[in-house]
């Protein structure tokens, strides 16, 4: 495991985490060449994600430092190789969460490579060559055109970045519990940040009736003037929790803080289902009495493959939807994560990389 490899030559810009105070400071890096499958691009924008600041304070235990997060990329190819026929340069493009997979397994095979056990993350992940990967806090990347995917032309590249990751992970569970194309279901949306924002649009997009479900009654006009939400309920209320037994089809669950899923079992009709997407850091409360009396289920989903983030990012383009977001410079990147871990952001940040000095002072 290396941080470069002999053919890390070009020399970039970005900001990185160096400790776990998570401080992002500017920082010069390498990346590697452009390879017969590559396409280089021009950062135009990042999105800030709950993970990198996770990664950059090294919640998990995993981060290896320096680390250069970012996985909600758009920006503008400047060049690609000799094997790339999907893209030519200027093409407006993201990249999210993913790097590489094997390549060779039944879920790579099977256009499902994000869970490939040998998945590798665009950053804070070990690439081919043994490198350690590095995101778009920076001026340029070099990426694999299998993980690459084209931005409709309709969509602006600083609201569409934040798609590549809190975009397809909410997209996903909806696919695949037949949502896309049968109109007239009752969904649940958990929590309301930057993913649950993004699942009320896909929601009333596919033709649902959706309730947003919070903790924080100070949402409900948001979530329903400005997000389209049809209901909300306050999961604290006994009351209204009561009143929401067994109305809904599906539950999305984009909460990652610690709390107990039976509450919310309870307002799923028999046999719904409940797809989680936050990664809580502690265990769950899964009490069996919900599960059992309502035939219901609880399943998990991580981002989407390549194939249904191409496909998510077409759906976007066709109903015009993007996040609500909040533009920030690279100067600006340590207040907003600190504005992100109280909340305090409607309902994504993205940095705008390109019009951002790389000699910024942090």
């Amino acid at each position: 495991m290396a941080q470069t490899t002999p053919n890390h030559t070009q020399t970039v810009a970005g900001w990185a985490a160096h400790d776990s105070s998570g401080k992002i400071t500017p920082y010069i890096f390498k990346r590697r060449e452009n390879g017969i499958n590559d396409v280089t691009i021009k950062v135009m924008y990042c999105g800030i994600c709950h993970t990198d600041l996770h990664h950059v304070k090294n919640d998990w235990g995993i981060t290896m430092y320096p680390v250069v997060p970012g996985h909600e990329i758009t920006g503008m190819i400047t060049k690609v190789g000799s094997n790339v026929k999907n893209f030519k340069v200027g093409d407006r493009v993201g990249v999210g969460c993913s790097a590489a997979s094997c390549l060779e397994c039944e879920f790579c095979k099977d256009s499902q490579e994000n869970y490939c056990d040998q998945i590798q993350f665009t950053y804070n992940g070990i690439f081919w060559d043994g490198s350690i990967t590095y995101g778009g806090y920076s001026e340029m990347l070099v990426a694999d055109h299998r993980y690459v995917v084209h931005v409709p032309d309709n969509l602006p590249m600083d609201a569409a970045a934040p798609l590549l990751c809190a975009g397809i992970t909410v997209f996903t569970p909806m696919k695949d519990s037949n949502l896309l194309e049968s109109p007239g279901k009752k969904i649940g949306v958990v929590g309301l940040g930057g993913l649950g924002h993004v699942a009320i649009k896909f929601g009333k997009a596919f033709g649902h009736h959706v309730t947003v479900i919070s903790t924080s009654p100070s949402k409900e006009k948001e979530a329903k003037e400005r997000l389209g939400a049809d209901d909300f309920i306050v999961s604290t209320d006994p009351k209204q929790m009561q009143a929401g037994k067994r109305t809904l089809d599906f539950i999305v669950d984009t909460v990652s803080a610690k709390h107990s899923l039976g509450p919310l079992l309870e307002l799923l009709k028999v046999n719904g289902t409940l797809s989680m997407v936050g990664a809580p850091d502690k265990p769950v409360e899964l009490p069996s009495f919900p599960l059992i009396f309502g035939k219901r289920n609880v399943k998990g989903s991580i981002i989407g493959s390549m194939k249904e983030t191409q496909e998510m990012m077409d759906v976007c383009g066709k109903h015009n939807i993007t996040c609500n977001i909040e533009v920030i410079k690279p100067n600006q990147i340590n207040e907003a994560l600190d504005r992100l871990a109280r909340n305090d952001v409607r309902y994504r940040f993205v940095i705008d990389i390109a019009g951002g000095s790389s000699s910024a002072n942090l």
